[in-house]
């Protein structure tokens, strides 16, 4: 009889979800390879956005998401930064530390960190090839701006915005402005290759929190 797991989704914002769903769903079917025995990934829920502090806000998904039956909560946060340091010291390890520690009423302890350095768009830049040929353009990344790595743009959301308006700017004029950036996130996000995520450092991260999130049900050895 083969094991199931219901994972649970909340992020920063609509854009970011159309991104991460696809890419959170194949790498829980991808780790789900590793473990004994098959292993039935369901298809990510979405747990309604609350405003707050970040603490507070990581409790009531939590609280929320045992409610649905979730057994793996994401939890998105952009770095906002060159590093994810201060996101995991200041935001991510107490917000999950709070939720293990609390008896009052059942909540889902299992939870998965997804922090993008910089953002969520710096991922949908680790694929070059994959984000022309969504824009349209055989330009080169020397010519559309994008040529250096994905978490080094201090505005990676930006960056790709310019390079949609170079790659379109020798387009008829009626052609022109019809594509915008949240446009690319949700088709990105289901064609990007994992092993092209795998070469960011930030990715890693969220992979190996994957993994934690199975060992935790008892379906992945250490």
């Amino acid at each position: 009889m083969s094991k199931q797991i219901i994972i649970g989704l909340t992020a920063e914002g609509t854009t970011d979800i159309r991104f991460l769903e696809s890419v959170i769903q194949r790498s829980f079917e991808n780790v789900a390879f590793e473990c004994s025995g098959q292993v039935e990934v369901l298809p990510v829920q979405y747990v309604k956005k609350e405003s707050g502090a970040f603490v507070d806000t990581v409790i009531k998904y939590a609280r929320r998401a045992q409610a649905q039956g979730i057994m793996a909560l994401c939890i998105h946060a952009d770095a906002d930064d060159s590093t994810d340091v201060d996101t995991f010291n200041y935001k991510i390890n107490p917000a999950f530390a709070t939720v293990e520690k609390m008896r009052e009423y059942p909540v889902c302890k299992n939870l998965v960190a997804v922090v993008p350095v910089q953002m969520t768009e710096a991922w949908m830049l680790s694929d070059k090839e994959l984000l022309k040929a969504e824009i349209g353009t055989e330009k080169s990344d020397i010519e559309l701006g994008i040529d250096r790595l994905p978490e080094v743009y201090d505005d990676p959301k930006h960056a790709i915005e310019t390079a949609i308006r170079i790659g379109w700017q020798n387009f008829p004029r009626r052609r022109r402005h019809k594509l915008t950036i949240s446009e690319l996130y949700a088709p990105i996000g289901q064609k990007i290759g994992l092993n092209t995520l795998e070469k960011l450092p930030s990715y890693q991260k969220f992979k190996e929190a994957v993994r934690g999130a199975f060992i935790n049900l008892n379906y992945l050895q250490e």
